[in-house]
C-alpha cells in the first residue's frame, strides 16, 4: 500500500531534517524580531509607558501590510534579496529568508495581543514604585505575559510549519518537496500521505511541549 513512500528510504528522514532546520533557524530569527517589534507596539500605544502615537502608527500599519501579502507572492517579491543574502534563491537556506519574513509580523501582532492583556494595574503600580521602561518589560509585561507568549508562540511554530512545506514544493526542499514534486506531481498518494502525517506528527509535538510549559509556568 506504501510501496512508493518505503522506496524514498532515507530521503524521509534528510527532508524531515531539512524541515526541522529551516523552521529551527526562522523561528530563532523571526522570534527576535517579532518579540522586540511586539513590545514597542505594546509600550508606544496611547496610555503605553513609551507612548508615541505616531511611531505606533506607521509600525503598526507596516506589520498589517506585510501581513497581508501571501506568502507564495512574498517568496517572488524577496527572491531578488534572497539571492543576496544567500547567494541563491532555491534551498533550505535560501527559504529562510522569505520565511522570516514570512512569520515575524504575524508574530510580532501575536506578541502585541499576548502583553496587551497584561494586568494595567501591575505595570502602573511597577511605575509608581519608580522602575524604568526596561525593568517594566522585563518585569512585568515579560513576566506576566509568559504564559500567553508560549501559547501564541507555539501558534506561530504551528503556522511556521505550514509556511515550510509551501516553501518546500517550489524548491526550499523538507516535506513539502516530498510531498508535492514526488508525491502529488507523480501520482503516488501514499507519498504525499506520509509526508503529511509527519508534518502533523511536528505540529503535535509543537503543541504538546507548548502545553506542558504553559502547565509548569501557570503553576
Amino acid at each position: 500500500m506504501f510501496k512508493n513512500a518505503i522506496s524514498l528510504g532515507n530521503e524521509w528522514l534528510v527532508e524531515t531534517v531539512n524541515t526541522l532546520y529551516m523552521t529551527f533557524f526562522t523561528a530563532i530569527i523571526a522570534g527576535i524580531i517579532g518579540l522586540v517589534i511586539g513590545i514597542i507596539l505594546v509600550v508606544t500605544t496611547d496610555g503605553g509607558i513609551l507612548e508615541n502615537k505616531l511611531a505606533n502608527s506607521i509600525l503598526d500599519k507596516l506589520i498589517n501590510f506585510m501581513r497581508s501579502i501571501p506568502f507564495i507572492v512574498l517568496l517572488a517579491i524577496i527572491a531578488p534579496l534572497t539571492k543576496e543574502i544567500v547567494g541563491t534563491r532555491i534551498g533550505e537556506r535560501a527559504a529562510i529568508v522569505p520565511l522570516v519574513f514570512g512569520t515575524f509580523p504575524f508574530f510580532a501582532k501575536q506578541v502585541e495581543n499576548a502583553l496587551i492583556q497584561v494586568d494595567k494595574g501591575i505595570v502602573e503600580a511597577s511605575e509608581s514604585m519608580g522602575d524604568s521602561p526596561f525593568e517594566i518589560i522585563t518585569g512585568v509585561y515579560l513576566k506576566e505575559g509568559l504564559p500567553s507568549l508560549i501559547r501564541v508562540s507555539a501558534i506561530t511554530l504551528i503556522s511556521l510549519v505550514g509556511l515550510t512545506a509551501m516553501a518546500g514544493a517550489i524548491g526550499a526542499g523538507g516535506l513539502g518537496k516530498v510531498a508535492i514534486s514526488q508525491g502529488y506531481n507523480r501520482y503516488k498518494d501514499d507519498i504525499t500521505i506520509v509526508a503529511t502525517l509527519i508534518i502533523l506528527a511536528i505540529v503535535y509535538a509543537i503543541q504538546g511541549v507548548s502545553n506542558i510549559l504553559i502547565k509548569k509556568v501557570n503553576h
